[in-house]
């Protein structure tokens, strides 16, 4: 059977009467896993009990196809219900999926987790086709997704987080679940002891203040804002960061200006263009970002990527200081800028 996004995190919590299999899959390798515990811990609530819960690859079950039905009938030495998980699986096992499915041994609930399958994958139409068993997508969480998981860990934990610092946390988040529960986690601990989470705890625990400098001087640089950019080329100066790595974080600002401009060429606005980047712009840079693609045309982005491109190896390989290449290729930029408005 398969499950809408919508339903997705209902039915891991509460699998259908009969449903004995899962197929979790994904490009979210972290929220491929929470789903997996979840839909397991509706049978075993410790998934370190080695009585009632077991864990192996598809290599392994490929190496011997019984296994999956031996560990499915098998009866836990001390009662009650086993759980049953199969990491990294493909094509290659799902004719033994399929197989077991007919004809399930045993009362285990099982788990099987997958990498991004396509929708003519033969292990996805197993489980899709099957009556008694869900296949469950699970994709990055989305900025509409994300506030809601972000105020739900930090409730847990006996937190409140203010607006702005919701807002800021949710724009370094989402590419991973796994991910985002670990800084979340980080963040908790943190402010414990607050009874709210701040906008400083938030840059505190999950910024980087060498990456939030140079992303000040390459918005500028794309703006063509010659005083903010002076401004943030002296504070990169004095903070010591890395020539080299302004100017890879600079090629990586245009080159996502260059794909936001050939998504709206294929029929997307603005915003849909800008949703996929990952990670998403900053939500204080996201006006700046926007005008930016409006008035960038493609044939001067690629000139100013040429300019990057000569500048990091002018960091390298001469004997200019690099922090001066850094600066004088930006500045060109910045006037590229300037002319395209």
């Amino acid at each position: 059977m398969k499950v809408s996004a919508a339903e997705a995190d209902r039915v891991t919590k509460n699998p259908p009467k009969g449903a004995v299999a899962a197929l979790l899959f994904g490009p979210d390798a972290g929220l491929v896993r929470e789903r997996s515990d979840v839909w397991l811990k509706t049978a075993v609530e410790d998934l370190t009990d080695p009585f009632r819960f077991v864990d192996f690859d598809e290599a392994a079950l490929n190496g011997n196809p019984a296994r999956l039905a031996d560990e499915a009938a098998q009866m836990s030495m001390l009662g009650g219900r086993r759980a049953v998980r199969v990491r990294g699986c493909g094509n290659s096992s799902a004719k033994i999926f399929q197989t077991f499915l007919i004809d399930p041994k045993g009362d285990a609930l099982i788990a099987v987790e997958a990498g991004d399958l396509a929708k003519s994958s033969a292990l996805r139409k197993v489980f899709e086709e099957a009556k008694n068993a869900v296949a469950i997508a699970c994709y990055g969480d989305s900025q509409r997704d994300l506030p809601e998981v972000v105020r739900g860990q930090l409730k847990a934990e006996g937190l409140a987080i203010a607006s702005d610092a919701l807002s800021d946390a949710v724009s370094r988040l989402g590419s991973d679940r796994g991910v985002t529960r670990r800084e979340l986690e980080k963040l908790a601990l943190y402010a414990k002891g607050q009874s709210q989470v701040t906008l400083d705890d938030v840059r505190a625990v999950m910024g980087d203040e060498a990456e939030a400098r140079s992303e000040e001087a390459v918005d500028a640089m794309g703006a063509g804002d010659f005083p903010r950019l002076d401004l943030a080329l002296a504070r990169l100066k004095a903070a010591d960061v890395s020539p080299v790595a302004v100017v890879r974080q600079a090629m990586g600002h245009l080159q996502r200006i260059l794909l936001v401009k050939a998504r709206i060429e294929e029929g997307d606005s603005l915003d849909e263009a800008m949703r996929p980047l990952r990670p998403p712009v900053h939500f204080s840079r996201a006006s700046s970002f926007r005008t930016q693609v409006q008035h960038w045309h493609p044939e001067r982005l690629f000139a100013a990527l040429d300019l990057l491109f000569e500048a990091e190896t002018s960091c390298k390989t001469t004997a200019v200081p690099a922090m001066a290449a850094l600066g004088q290729t930006m500045i060109e930029i910045a006037v590229m800028a300037k002319r395209s408005r």
